[in-house]
C-alpha cells in the first residue's frame, strides 16, 4: 500500500469535483447539439501544477470520429471555463484540454485476451 501526499489527495478531490462539474455542463451542452451526443466524459486529469485540466472523452466510432466532433466541443470552451470559475472556489481558473481517451479500448483487449487464455482448450481425441 502505498502512501498519499496530501497535495495527491487534494488534487484527487478537485479532480473529482471538476469531472463533475464539467460531466454536467457538457451534458448541457449536448441536449442543445445533438452532434455532441455520441461522445462522453470519461474522466479528467488535473496537471501538478492544477494549471491545466485534461478532459477525456470516448466514442463507439473512434479517434476519427472524434477528431471530427472536438471543433464543436472547443467551442463550448470558454463557456466551461467561466462556468467553472463561478462554482469553484479558487484564485485561478485552470485551463481545459480535450483529448480522446482510449483506455477503454486499451481494456477491452486486455480482457479479451485473458478470456482467451481462461478458455479450456479442446482437444481432439
Amino acid at each position: 500500500m502505498t502512501i498519499r501526499s496530501a497535495s495527491d489527495i487534494k488534487r484527487s478531490q478537485k479532480e473529482s469535483l471538476l469531472l463533475r462539474i464539467i460531466s454536467q455542463l457538457y451534458h448541457q451542452a449536448s441536449c442543445d447539439d445533438k452532434t455532441l451526443q455520441q461522445a462522453y466524459v470519461t474522466r479528467v486529469q488535473l496537471s501538478p501544477s492544477k494549471t491545466l485540466c485534461t478532459v477525456y472523452f470516448y466514442m463507439p466510432e473512434g479517434e476519427a470520429a472524434f477528431k471530427k466532433v472536438l471543433h464543436k466541443i472547443s467551442l463550448y470552451k470558454p463557456s466551461m471555463r467561466k462556468a467553472l470559475a463561478q462554482e469553484i472556489n479558487g484564485r485561478y481558473t485552470c485551463e481545459l484540454a480535450f483529448r480522446f481517451d482510449d483506455q477503454f479500448e486499451k481494456t477491452q483487449k486486455i480482457e479479451r485476451l485473458l478470456d482467451s487464455l481462461a478458455e479450456p482448450e479442446i482437444s481432439d481425441e
